[in-house]
């Protein structure tokens, strides 16, 4: 199906069974589209349920701030008993609601990372902007919280989209009871909770799945989560090159470069670049890590300890070429770790795994691999029952180059100490509930997010929202 500029195309999946497209207007609403889908199946409109991403959808929300994009798949259960009545613009159904009343974010905008702001501030809307941080609906400030490596059509990383389905019936009408808040929610298994709306289905635990952002995909093409890799939202500036990228004031979901944040303690920050020249340069000098869990990784370009990446994946920024060379390298490194050797005739390199003491070693020719040659296991010269010549024994030891990486440089591209800096400096507490608020642009004009509270207060003197305060600071 062909769509124009003004109309989207969706992939309706109806009662977890049957899909088909619909097409409606880019600018169409949640009602809209549940409109179009009752009209197509014969049903009344209100007794759909449309579910995305581990939400059920308000009606009066449109499309694309949902994360709808063209050719996106959504689910529409139908209800068996006649549900409260809805309207088009009824808004307080639908989405479900935080403790504290707030919407949840949309599932693409989560922040997982451990530096990310208190839950609450990232709920505030600012009373004149009407929209909050990137957890934004009004569609003013979207951009891909996650990066993926795509291992179907563009082989590469790219922005993804995180998805949720159940566990027990794997269809993706499950919503979900919280929003992730951490990588380990999305990441470890039976951790997060949900109801799942398929009829006849009872599950109540979350399965998360990670897709390429960048193309149309099918239920069963996912993606491998690069967890490390995130938006530069800071502006923090690589360790190596100092360098930082200046985004634009409204980035939209691909304007911002993703950088990686080494797994240390000072989370060190590098740019995509100099990652890319970090590992080639290791690889060819056969520096990466064999480590007996993670296998051929490399640790942190400040030599930071316990910082080895964790996620291989991460590597595929290579290219394939390269990344051929590095899984090649990490098998001879798995080989020569485990006591055995490998073949030094040149066009060989067949690793070998002989007894524990046995000089001489034939390299067989086992399924097409392995050459026949014998050699000498000390000097690794043809075989020869004399003593080895000081001349044929080889200096094996490489000759360790550290990346020299400037003090301030390190100082400054620690990710923790600049969110740490940006909580203290865009976060106050609510004056009369002290829940954390986070302005991000605007007036001062503020409102607490909490439902229990809503009490509206001055950012400057912190004090309730008053005429002085309108006068001598509404901007500033």
């Amino acid at each position: 199906m062909h769509s124009s500029a003004s109309n989207a195309s969706l992939f309706v999946r109806f009662n977890s069974s049957h899909g088909f497209p619909v097409e409606v207007d880019a600018n169409a609403s949640i009602f809209q589209l549940k409109e179009a889908v009752a009209k197509r199946q014969g049903v009344p409109n209100d007794r759909l349920c449309v579910i995305f991403a581990g939400k059920e959808l308000r009606n009066d929300l449109k499309l694309q701030n949902c994360g709808l994009i063209q050719q996106s798949t959504v689910h529409v259960v139908q209800y068996i008993s006649q549900p409260t009545q809805r309207s088009a613009g009824d808004s307080s159904t639908g989405i479900p609601k935080r403790r504290n009343g707030s919407e949840v974010a949309i599932l693409n905008q989560v922040d997982l990372s451990p530096s990310a702001l208190p839950r609450h501030s990232a709920d505030l809307r600012n009373e004149d902007q009407g929209h909050c941080s990137h957890f934004n609906t009004s569609g003013s400030r979207l951009y891909s919280s996650f990066y993926v490596y795509c291992k179907t059509m563009c082989k590469g990383v790219q922005p993804g989209k995180l998805r949720v389905r159940c566990s027990t019936c794997q269809q993706g009408t499950l919503t979900l009871t919280r929003d992730p808040s951490c990588w380990e929610d999305v990441l470890e298994r039976n951790r997060m909770t949900g109801v799942c709306q398929t009829k006849d289905c009872d599950g109540t635990v979350a399965e998360f799945y990670f897709k390429c952002g960048k193309h149309p995909t099918s239920e069963s093409d996912t993606s491998v989560i690069l967890n490390l890799i995130t938006p530069n939202r800071q502006n923090i500036p690589c360790i190596t090159c100092t360098d930082t990228v200046q985004n634009p004031p409204h980035p939209t979901e691909y304007m911002i470069d993703p950088v990686l944040i080494f797994p240390c303690v000072d989370r060190h920050v590098i740019c995509l670049d100099c990652f890319h020249l970090y590992c080639v340069t290791r690889l060819n000098d056969r520096q990466f890590i064999h480590d007996p869990e993670l296998g051929y990784s490399l640790p942190c370009v400040a030599g930071c300890p316990d910082s080895l990446i964790k996620e291989v994946h991460h590597f595929r920024i290579l290219g394939s070429n390269q990344y051929d060379r590095y899984q090649h390298y990490g098998t001879e490194e798995y080989v020569l770790q485990t006591g055995g050797v490998l073949c030094p005739r040149p066009g060989c390199g067949a690793g070998l795994l002989p007894d524990a003491g046995l000089r001489r070693i034939e390299c067989l020719l086992q399924n097409g691999v392995g050459c026949g040659f014998v050699f000498c296991r000390e000097c690794k010269e043809e075989y020869h029952e004399e003593e080895c010549s000081s001349l044929h024994i080889k200096e094996t030891a490489v000759n360790q180059q550290d990346y020299v990486i400037n003090e301030q440089a390190a100082k400054q591209a620690r990710w923790e100490e600049a969110s740490r800096q940006a909580i203290k400096e865009t976060t106050k507490p609510c004056p009369k509930c002290q829940v954390p608020v986070e302005k991000n642009g605007g007036c001062m004009h503020m409102k607490c997010p909490r439902t229990s509270c809503q009490f509206q207060w001055c950012w400057l003197c912190s004090k309730e929202w008053n005429r002085e305060c309108m006068g001598d600071h509404w901007f500033e």
